[in-house]
C-alpha cells in the first residue's frame, strides 16, 4: 500500500487521502505525517481521532505516518461479522487508527512495519457524530445506550461505555465502532408475539390432549377384547367338564359317552326259521 506513495513528499501534518483499488470501493484511508517529537509534544487531530499531549510511540526514530481508516458500509458489515459479538448490532462504521514508520527506514525496507503508540494519562477519543452510517432515530430512542466496540486483534470484542454522546476513548490505535443490544423488538410487537405463542400453545396442548385420549382409548378397547375372549376361552372349558362318577370308594372322572349305540337294520329272529 505505501510502497505506491512517496510519503517523504508528503508535507508534515497535512492529510492526504490513499486511492485504493476498486476491489476495496467504499473503504476511505487518510495519512499524515509527523515527528515523532512534535507528535507527542502537540498531539493531533485527524478526522474523528484525537491524539492528546504525551501519547508515546514505540520505535519512533525521526517521523511517523498515521493512518485513518474509515471502511464505511458494506466492509464494515464484512469487518464485523468476523467477530463474535452475538446480541448486538454495528451502528456506525468501523473506524481504524495505525502507525506506521516513516523516513529512510521506510524507503530501503521492501515493507513499512507498524508502530504502536499508546495514551495512558489521557485517552484518544473517537467521534462517531458525523459518521454517515449512525442510526441517530435509534441512538436517541430512550432506553438505548450504544456501546463502544473495540475489535481486538485476537478475534475478541471489548465493550465500553461512552466518554461522551457517539464520542468514545481508547488508550492504543485499533479499529473501533458503535453498538447496540439487538434484536430491537418493540413493545407492540412483543405483545403479538406474547399473544401468538399462548395461542399456539394452547391449539398445541389441545391436539396433544386429543391425541392421548385417542390412545387411551385404543388401549382400553384391546384390553377389554382381551378380557372378552380369556371369558369364552374359561367358558368353553367349563361346558365340557368331565362327569365325575364313582368307581368303587373312588370319585373319578369319566368322559360322556359321544359315540352312537349301534342298531340292527333288519330285526332277525332264528327262532322262526
Amino acid at each position: 500500500m505505501f510502497r505506491s506513495y512517496n510519503t517523504n513528499k508528503f508535507k508534515t501534518a497535512k492529510l492526504y487521502p490513499i486511492h485504493l483499488p476498486s476491489n476495496l470501493w467504499g473503504i476511505r484511508v487518510d495519512s499524515v505525517r509527523y515527528r515523532c517529537g512534535s507528535l507527542v509534544r502537540y498531539g493531533a487531530k485527524i478526522k474523528e481521532f484525537k491524539l492528546p499531549i504525551g501519547a508515546s510511540i514505540q520505535h519512533c526514530a525521526e517521523r511517523v505516518v498515521i493512518v485513518r481508516q474509515n471502511l464505511g458500509s458494506n466492509w464494515s458489515s464484512i469487518y464485523y461479522d468476523n467477530y463474535e459479538l452475538s446480541g448486538y448490532q454495528l451502528i456506525s462504521p468501523v473506524l481504524g487508527l495505525l502507525a506506521y514508520n516513516a523516513g529512510d527506514d521506510m524507503v530501503t525496507s521492501s515493507t513499512p512495519f507498524e508502530l504502536g503508540f499508546q495514551s495512558d494519562r489521557i485517552p484518544i477519543t473517537i467521534d462517531f457524530s458525523n459518521t454517515t452510517r449512525l442510526v441517530n432515530s435509534t441512538s436517541t430512542t430512550p432506553g438505548i445506550i450504544p456501546l463502544c466496540a473495540s475489535f481486538e486483534r485476537d478475534g475478541k470484542v471489548t465493550l465500553t461505555k461512552q466518554m461522551s454522546r457517539n464520542v468514545c476513548a481508547t488508550k492504543r490505535q485499533g479499529h473501533f465502532g458503535l453498538v447496540i443490544e439487538s434484536p430491537l423488538i418493540p413493545l407492540q410487537n412483543k405483545r403479538e408475539s406474547n399473544w401468538k405463542l399462548a395461542v399456539g400453545c394452547s391449539i398445541g396442548a389441545a391436539l396433544g390432549a386429543f391425541l392421548l385420549g385417542l390412545l387411551l382409548i385404543a388401549i382400553f378397547a384391546k384390553v377389554k377384547k382381551k378380557a372378552r375372549m380369556e371369558e369364552l376361552v374359561r367358558r368353553a372349558y367349563e361346558e365340557e367338564a368331565l362327569q365325575v362318577s364313582m368307581v368303587g370308594h373312588v370319585r373319578a372322572p369319566t368322559a360322556a359317552g359321544t359315540r352312537t349305540i349301534p342298531t340292527i337294520e333288519h330285526e332277525y329272529n332264528p327262532h322262526n326259521t
